[in-house]
């Protein structure tokens, strides 16, 4: 699989053949004024939840590329409103088979208000599987003892958490959250965006050293393979 960061929780993977797409929030984001959203090519688009750091460039995207979004009953009726009709609507508990992999929804610790102000719904994670693997993104999240459930649907590959603190876990939650999912390669996400979530890149990454975790904190725009 291929992990290729946007910044802030933007991210897309491609496998199977599929390029999905989350949380994409980038023309706001002054740490990734480099990325032409025009430039971003997407089959599916999954949005966590609702808040305008995650769903800023959900429209403009979804429109210039024709892909599927994936988020919540809420989310897919405000989409509707605005012409996105490509659209799939799931909620916590839930799983769906896509063309080339499938999604379950999971608890995701957070508030999910969209930026109109109208309720977003529950927030979501995602665990998405297929026969190159599996891979979980909390979405933005606390710590909760959900997580201990993940293992039960997916021997995971990667899992990408937040790690920035104050509206999420910080990287010491993070390091507690790998070990409940049982998952050592960690990609961090939410961090650094705003005054209120910038970190120590070295102390977070020593933090997952010393629990046995290797925390890939990806520069804005560039890709790995796991």
């Amino acid at each position: 699989m291929k992990y290729t960061y946007y910044g802030h929780s933007c991210f897309l993977v491609e496998t199977n053949g599929k390029k999905l797409l989350f949380d994409p929030f980038i023309s706001g984001n002054e740490l990734a004024k480099n990325i032409n959203i025009a430039n971003i090519e997407a089959d599916y688009i999954l949005v966590s939840h609702g808040h305008v750091d995650h769903i800023a460039d959900c429209v403009a995207i979804a429109q210039s590329t024709g892909a599927k979004v994936v988020c919540s009953w809420e989310i897919y009726e405000w989409l509707g409103k605005k012409g996105v009709t490509n659209a799939h609507p799931m909620n916590t508990g839930g799983q769906w088979h896509f063309e080339g992999f499938s999604v379950r929804c999971v608890v995701a610790q957070h508030s999910s208000g969209l930026p109109d102000g109208s309720y977003g719904g529950n927030p979501m994670g995602f665990i998405i599987s297929n026969e190159e693997g599996s891979f979980y993104y909390s979405g933005d999240t606390a710590l909760t003892l959900d997580m201990q459930l993940i293992p039960r649907w997916a021997k995971l590959n990667f899992a990408v958490l937040p790690i920035g603190d104050n509206f999420t876990m910080g990287y010491e939650d993070a390091v507690e959250a790998a070990r409940m999912i049982g998952c050592n390669t960690i990609i961090g996400v939410h961090y650094d965006t705003f005054g209120f979530i910038k970190i120590d890149h070295t102390k977070a990454t020593v933090t997952f050293e010393k629990a046995g975790c290797k925390l890939h904190l990806v520069e804005i725009g560039k890709s790995i393979t796991l």
